[in-house]
């Protein structure tokens, strides 16, 4: 498929030029970037086995896709502004679907570097503020919501800042999102699927989802399920405010869910354990924690953007998670389509070729899903009255609690592995851990993940978690010095989320949060072995053929 894909984008680059050159605005900076940055993606067909739902389950689907679809809209809007600002008749194929790829003109794969003639670089709030605003001006601004999730910062005709929440700004597109959620709701088999819809749908309409967060945790015996809505604040770097629409309409798979059920009850118990001081734990992690393993059936909105999500803990309301917990869900299907184009080629190439048998689809899935529920692990309040973690380190709180995830979830596969509960050598957690880190630190500097890589990344070197081999080129992990590096930058993470340390967080990401020449070397490497970054889709009501 990929190859199929370069050719044709040759083939449209020999096109365009025949036909002339472009309206400065839609021609891309250069051929030879557009057809590299789509080369960095592998396309999979979403799809799964449909066979035994339902008539009613297989009559939502096509509802659900169609309001997922209303997120794409919505993010498109939050992400740049109007797309059609930026892609008209004149705009060339190859081009127009790197456009769609990142949801606008900036490589999401490469640090947001534009691709577009005329397109400056993307503003760190993206279009969730005033291009024009200072930060100076936002703080001065007395404006009670301004650093709500569900409120837009935009100027009045005086030029002064006022907030539009999403649902006044949206309202037509959230209307319809909400009558289909309706729609929805009347065929659901399920009372906890159809009284979670019913919420959700009220909830787009005023921007008050708390409620039906609670219903969608309380619901336990669906096997259709759809994530919508503004959800992640990912998409602003500015200070990691605004909460960005996307969706996903998800298929549980019973069986797998039924094997990671047991571990959910562990968490108050490794909570205790964590290596800080008591104040940095002291918080206890919700009970009705629930782990479960899904196939994705469509993507939308911020969950499609660039590199793409193949596990997801929510809700992220904090007051929710400490009240009830969390759901964890393993996106299985596309958690495989990474592991064998992605992860495996890459083992092939800076693996050491003795531990490259520790390279196990399991001990990906094992790492991915304990990184999600280490994200119910340490605390959401900060021990000294700055409020909540994520409000009193803006920007780079995303990025820290990407890192707390991964090391914290290293954490609890070596407890429970203590206790008998995990019976997989602890080897093929570690290598394929490193592995992970070369594949999602190529995610680049403007993704939380890539940060959180990197930081690790370098911080195990530092700790001499693993060693290179500068003949071969590959990385070999010293296992017990893997183990006390993943303790030492556990509590190093959990202390500066504790104490809210803005600037200590800053000077982290700052020192630690960029890869350096001998890594970029080997992640070219990997560019030149045609290995892809990531996935994109072929998905929707056809591929499932309803």
């Amino acid at each position: 498929m990929r190859n199929l894909l370069f050719f044709l984008v040759l083939l449209l680059a020999c096109t365009s030029a025949d036909n002339g050159t472009q309206d400065a605005l839609q021609s891309n900076v250069g051929n030879s970037s557009i057809q590299e940055g789509l080369m960095k993606y592998e396309t999979v067909t979403l799809n799964t086995d449909l066979s035994n739902l339902t008539e009613n389950e297989r009559q939502m689907i096509p509802i659900l896709i169609k309001a997922a679809k209303i997120m794409d809209e919505l993010f498109w809007y939050e992400a740049y502004g109007k797309k059609e600002d930026l892609i008209s008749e004149g705009t060339d194929d190859a081009t127009r679907r790197f456009i769609e790829i990142n949801y606008g003109p900036w490589d999401r794969l490469a640090g947001d570097s534009p691709f577009v003639a005329g397109i400056g670089p993307k503003p760190a709030g993206a279009n969730f503020y005033p291009a024009d605003m200072t930060k100076e001006e936002f703080e001065a601004a007395p404006l009670p919501d301004k650093s709500s999730l569900y409120t837009l910062v935009r100027r009045n005709d005086q030029g002064e800042l006022i907030t539009i929440p999403y649902h006044r700004q949206f309202a037509t597109e959230i209307k319809e999102t909400s009558d289909l959620l309706l729609e929805a709701a009347q065929l659901a088999d399920d009372p906890g699927l159809r009284t979670y819809l019913e919420l959700r749908a009220a909830a787009l309409l005023n921007d008050e989802y708390q409620e039906s967060d609670f219903a969608w945790l309380d619901m336990k015996d669906n096997t259709l399920d759809v994530i919508i809505g503004p959800i992640e604040t990912y998409e602003d770097q500015l200070y990691g405010y605004k909460a960005a629409h996307e969706a996903y309409v998800l298929v549980k798979d019973k069986d797998w869910s039924a094997r990671l059920a047991k571990y959910a009850k562990f968490l108050p118990e490794l909570q205790k354990g964590i290596p800080v001081p008591e104040a940095y734990k002291a918080e206890s992690p919700g009970t009705d924690t629930e782990l479960n393993a899904y196939d994705v059936l469509f993507y939308s909105g911020h969950s499609n953007a660039g590199s793409k999500t193949i596990a997801i803990n929510l809700p992220n309301d904090e007051e929710v998670q400490l009240e009830k917990g969390t759901r964890r869900l393993q996106l299985k299907n596309a958690m495989r389509a990474k592991f064998d184009k992605i992860l495996v080629p890459i083992s092939e190439v800076l693996i050491d070729q003795d531990q490259r048998k520790h390279i196990t689809f399991d001990a990906f899935f094992g790492n991915t899903m304990f990184h999600e529920v280490a994200h119910g692990l340490g605390i959401k309040n900060t021990i000294n009255g700055k409020g909540t973690v994520r409000k009193a380190l803006k920007e780079h709180a995303s990025a820290l609690e990407e890192g707390k995830a991964d090391v914290l979830g290293l954490y609890m596969i070596n407890q429970l592995h203590d206790m008998g509960e995990i019976e997989q050598d602890l080897k093929d957690y570690y290598v394929t851990f490193l592995a992970s880190i070369f594949r999602s630190v190529r995610f680049g500097a403007s993704s939380a993940h890539g940060k959180a890589n990197m930081i690790r990344f370098n911080f195990f070197e530092e700790q001499g978690a693993f060693i290179y081999d500068d003949q071969a080129g590959t990385y070999q992990v010293d296992f017990e010095k893997f183990a006390d590096a993943t303790d030492a930058l556990s509590e190093l993470i959990l202390r500066l989320q504790g104490d809210g340390n803005y600037e200590a967080v800053g000077e982290l990401v700052t020192d630690k949060g960029k890869i350096k020449e001998g890594l970029q070397r080997d992640l070219d490497r990997l560019t030149e072995a045609s290995i892809p970054v990531d996935i994109v889709f072929e998905q929707g009501i056809e591929v499932l053929s309803l």
